[in-house]
């Protein structure tokens, strides 16, 4: 496939393709973090978003299509890491789209759940360096967990900077990409989990006579300050839980309940139904 190798040289450039909420949440934690705006561009789609950008981010660079329909080219070429931040399906239009501006050290990075390694090495031309990631939605407010999985040609080094990149978004793992579905039954889709156990609540406690508004208000704060207890360095899950779990209480009932109606079970099996649709919308992609 061919390529542009003829960019003046590599820069600390960071180029964001695609700049929806995944993509802007490590945009925002990389700026945070101290990275010069003037070595960061971001590709989308519309002019009023690419305004909204600029502005949100002074003095990052947005290139919206409909004005610079080669947008994505100019913002991968010379950048050290791009960043494809567009929904699977797309991925690997974008990534040939792209592959002739690319320089042969440019590390290209993708964040779309599903897409595998090597659909994208087969996308972009040969040799290129690619690393997997695997981010979650609280990566919005720099309490997230990103996975990386890095591709066939991509160096140690190359890996540990963009794991520094990605410091901004949270917390950092390095998994081999057969264990991403998996990671993503957990941090990928956990969120979802807890909002679940939040909204299961505040219905319960309606049930008992709680107002709506209260019952949502005491569901969504207790389940957000368990969170940040859960954030405390080296806090197990379990110590946590036995600590407010006196014998023969309120609570002690209420857990004895859940084990006896199967939740840790149910809920097993509906981390290993999102690891398996994970592989299933891989081999659609491929």
């Amino acid at each position: 496939m061919p390529r542009n190798c003829n960019d003046g040289g590599m820069s600390n450039r960071i180029a964001f393709l695609g700049c929806g909420s995944m993509n802007e949440a490590i945009l925002g934690g990389l700026l945070e973090a101290g990275k010069d705006p003037g070595d960061v561009v971001a590709t989308v789609r519309r002019a009023g978003r690419a305004a909204e950008l600029a502005e949100r981010y002074h003095g990052i660079t947005a290139i919206a299509g409909e004005e610079e329909p080669d947008n994505n080219k100019q913002a991968a070429k010379g950048s050290a890491v791009v960043i494809l931040g567009v929904k699977p399906v797309g991925i690997a239009d974008l990534a040939k789209e792209i592959s002739p501006a690319l320089s042969p050290d440019t590390v290209v990075v993708s964040v779309a759940a599903a897409v595998s390694i090597a659909q994208l090495e087969a996308a972009l031309p040969a040799g290129q360096p690619v690393i997997r990631t695997m981010p979650n939605t609280p990566a919005k407010l720099g309490r997230g967990v990103v996975s990386v999985s890095p591709g066939t040609h991509c160096t140690p080094e190359q890996l540990q900077m963009v794991k520094d990149m990605l410091q901004g978004a949270g917390t950092v793992v390095e998994v081999p990409e057969e264990q991403v579905d998996a990671l993503s039954a957990i941090s990928g889709s956990g969120p979802a989990y807890a909002f679940y156990l939040a909204e299961a609540m505040a219905s319960a406690g309606e049930e008992l006579g709680l107002d709506r508004e209260l019952s949502l208000l005491l569901a969504r704060e207790t389940v957000a300050g368990a969170g940040l207890m859960l954030a405390e360095p080296g806090a197990d899950p379990a110590a946590l839980r036995k600590a407010v779990t006196s014998p023969n209480g309120t609570t002690e009932r209420a857990i004895a309940t859940f084990d006896e109606q199967g939740i840790p079970a149910i809920i097993a099996a509906g981390a290993r139904a999102a690891a398996d649709r994970a592989a299933e919308i891989t081999r659609q992609l491929g």
